[in-house]
């Protein structure tokens, strides 16, 4: 099996898996206790809070861990909209989010708010202009996502943090698809909060983090114990938060915007072997502006249904976009976006990411799968 589905979720580090279960034997005394056990374990939570504000030049206690992206998006985003009511009620975010920020804000409407959903172009890009032409007297909150999880296409945070600079509305960035991949520092973005899942960069499941900006005020979202500062109530998952800490630290040392020479590779030689054979496809998205590790193509004339299906017989994990909606038929909300509702595109367009493990020559087998795939599909129409 050869896995190109590392935008859905990524292995675990060897290194990261005994990191996790090192602690898991050794340090499984509640962060929370007065004895030992607790402060050992209090002060491996805080070794962790370190690494991760180093990796984003922020401060320690802006950093809120809790269960991941999901998490992340429904405490800004709720939060943000109660504690800021009293100031306005509109809402401003894209088409194209992931439906972890599209279904809050869509429970948001249903409780009062106003929510302006920002159009893309073909490339499915947003352009800052939109976002200052929705910008209202009475917008709370402003979130827009760093990178898209389907076509990895990178937006312009820096740009819309500017342009709030002098707004009162709360910025937040989904980064859960970036972060790992590129810089991603909060103070030069200009934003407030910013989301983070560890499954993304070869971490384990269900452990993320909040970033806060220091002034912002921010309830809980969840209320019981005291922990994180009472910003984020129940017992940390110790053994997760460390084993993410690990993967940060085995991130590149210096990661520079979209400068994943490697994965560019792979997309740069399949897309060549597939021109080279005459195979007919289109690239979704910005191909000068996304994440080097995110491909989305559309094979015309072909399922993606059934181009997933052949794929998968020969061993290769691929999907049709987001990890999250994979178990429906729902079309592609953000192919949607791009094209328009009747786009033959939404039905013939598939996913590809690249990660941790892959290597050229299972590149170059991939290839060669899809076009044999192609040639045999083509040739029974």
């Amino acid at each position: 099996m050869v896995y190109l589905d590392h935008a859905a979720t990524t292995p675990m580090h060897p290194a990261v898996i005994e990191e996790m279960t090192q602690v898991m034997t050794d340090s499984f005394g509640n962060p929370s206790s007065i004895h030992q056990y607790g402060r050992s374990g209090q002060a491996k939570l805080e070794d962790a809070r370190q690494v991760i504000a180093d990796s984003m030049q922020v401060k320690p206690h802006e950093i809120i861990f809790n269960s991941g992206g999901t998490e992340s998006d429904n405490t800004a985003l709720i939060e943000t909209a109660l504690a800021k009511q009293g100031q306005g009620k509109h809402i401003i975010t894209t088409a194209v989010e992931h439906p972890a920020v599209l279904n809050t804000v869509k429970y948001l409407e249903q409780i009062g708010f106003e929510v302006t959903y920002l159009p893309v172009d073909e490339k499915g890009q947003l352009a800052v202009d939109k976002v200052k032409k929705a910008l209202r007297d009475d917008t709370i909150l402003v979130s827009v996502m760093m990178a898209n999880n389907e076509t990895g296409n990178l937006f312009p945070i820096a740009e819309i943090g500017e342009l709030l600079r002098d707004h009162p509305a709360v910025f937040h960035t989904d980064a859960v698809q970036s972060y790992g991949k590129i810089a991603v520092h909060p103070n030069e973005l200009l934003v407030d909060l910013l989301s983070v899942s560890a499954h993304k960069f070869n971490g384990p499941k269900g452990v993320g983090f909040l970033y806060k900006r220091d002034d912002i005020s921010l309830p809980s979202f969840l209320h019981g114990g005291e922990q994180e500062e009472k910003r984020r109530a129940g017992t940390q998952n110790l053994a997760a938060i460390c084993a993410m800490a690990k993967a940060i630290e085995l991130l590149p040392a210096k990661i520079q915007d979209n400068n994943q020479e490697k994965y560019q590779g792979f997309s740069t030689k399949l897309l060549d072997d597939l021109a080279a054979q005459g195979i007919e496809y289109h690239l979704n998205g910005d191909s000068n502006n996304k994440l080097t590790h995110v491909l989305n193509l559309q094979f015309p004339g072909i399922s993606n249904d059934l181009m997933l299906m052949h794929l998968d017989l020969k061993g290769f994990a691929i999907s049709t976009g987001s990890a999250c909606t994979a178990g429906n038929v729902e079309p592609s909300h953000v192919l949607e976006a791009m094209y328009g509702q009747g786009s033959t595109a939404i039905n013939e367009s598939v996913r590809i990411s690249f990660g941790y493990g892959n290597t050229q020559e299972e590149i170059d087998l991939f290839a060669q799968t899809i076009i044999d795939i192609v040639q045999r599909l083509k040739k029974k129409h």
